[in-house]
Order: C-alpha cells, then sequence, then structure tokens
C-alpha cells in the first residue's frame, strides 16, 4: 500500500491508522501547491494519481486509487479489524464511530479550513471560529466522561480528531477553555503510533 500525504495535513490521520494497525505501507510526499510528487529523486504528477488534487490519497497494490480521509481510515481499520481501530460491521457501535468521523470531516475539518486562506475575510473569519468554540465546548463535554471518542477504546475517528484539532496551535487559536479537550490531545499525542507517524513528517524531532 501507498500513502500520499503531504506533511501535518489531513493524511496524517491515515499515517497514524496505518501504524495503530500494523499494516505494511510505503509514503510518497506530495506538494499540494505544485502538486508535484517525489519518489527518490523523480518528480512527477500528482493529479495523475489523483485528480482532485489534495490528500489523503492511498493506492492499493492492486492499483487501485482511494481518497477521502473518512473513507480511508475506514478502510485501513478493516485491513486489521482484530486491532479494534473501528467497531465491526453490523453494530451499532460501528455507526456510532461514523459518526464521529463524519463529525470531525465536517464540523472541525471543513470547519477550519477558512482559516487557513489568507483570502478569507476577516469577519468571516469571526464567524468560523465561533462556530468552532460550540464544537470544542461539545467536544470538551463528552471527554469530562470519555477517554476517547468511541469511549474507552481509540479508533481511527480518534487519529482523524488529534490530526485536524492540533491545527489550532499554528493557527494560534487558544483552548484554555476546554481542559479536558487538550488533555485528550495530549493523552493521544503520547501513542507510540502517532510518534511515529508524526516524526516520519518532520513533524517531532
Amino acid at each position: 500500500m501507498k500513502l500520499y500525504y503531504s506533511a501535518g495535513a489531513c493524511s496524517l490521520a491515515p499515517h497514524i491508522a496505518l501504524y495503530e494497525a500494523g499494516l505494511k505501507f510505503t509514503t510518497i510526499p506530495v506538494n499540494l501547491r505544485t502538486k508535484v510528487m517525489k519518489v527518490g529523486n523523480t518528480e512527477s504528477d500528482f493529479l495523475k494519481v489523483n485528480p482532485k488534487g489534495y490528500v489523503p490519497t492511498i493506492e492499493l497494490n492492486n492499483g487501485e486509487i482511494l481518497s477521502e480521509c473518512a473513507a480511508i481510515l475506514q478502510y485501513i481499520a478493516d485491513q486489521a479489524i482484530e486491532k479494534n481501530l473501528i467497531p465491526r460491521n453490523g453494530t451499532f457501535e460501528r455507526y456510532r464511530c461514523i459518526e464521529w468521523i463524519t463529525f470531525v470531516s465536517t464540523e472541525i475539518h471543513k470547519g477550519i479550513g477558512p482559516l487557513w486562506k489568507p483570502t478569507t475575510p476577516d469577519e468571516y473569519k469571526q464567524i468560523v471560529l465561533a462556530t468552532l468554540h460550540t464544537r470544542f465546548e461539545l467536544l470538551n463535554k463528552h471527554f469530562e466522561k470519555n477517554t476517547f471518542l468511541c469511549g474507552a477504546n481509540f479508533t481511527v475517528a480518534d487519529a482523524y480528531l488529534f490530526t485536524v484539532a492540533n491545527w489550532t496551535h499554528s493557527l494560534k487559536i487558544s483552548m484554555t477553555a476546554y481542559p479536558k479537550l487538550t488533555d485528550y490531545l495530549a493523552r493521544v499525542s503520547k501513542r507510540p503510533a502517532v510518534q511515529q507517524a508524526m516524526k516520519a513528517e518532520g513533524l517531532l524531532k
């Protein structure tokens, strides 16, 4: 399996999940601005792999290409179901986990997106921040009673939330009002797979 990624982007979530799952994979870095990927000393057009032009993208051993973080995370988890990175198909717990993955995707990941764009008007950024803070309040309350998003067990939903919630550091968004959420992020950051993925992307020394 190949993971096409950009350091610190949302592709960090499946990178973490791959280490958690113990699957064999290689990584290919992608420059999201130029859409150029690099394998060794060879550069090529990432758009030929994924015409959408963004990461994460995975390439299976049979040549199949899969994109979209939510889909990739579920696929990875299902390749190592014994690791309990997602509840088994057909259970209500599975749908609860998908619910959280969807929440992270639509409310946190896409919700925070406008803050990265220099063309976003300051007035709109304030609306975005206000909405994000309501989502962080909800998560903070959830972690008052839960170790992870799906209760006591770490799942791929946590890999996703950890990745996008940590963007608040780069964006200088204060999280002091959410102690349970920040404790959760600190707890997840210490997982060996998280450390391994972040070091591989050059995010940790």
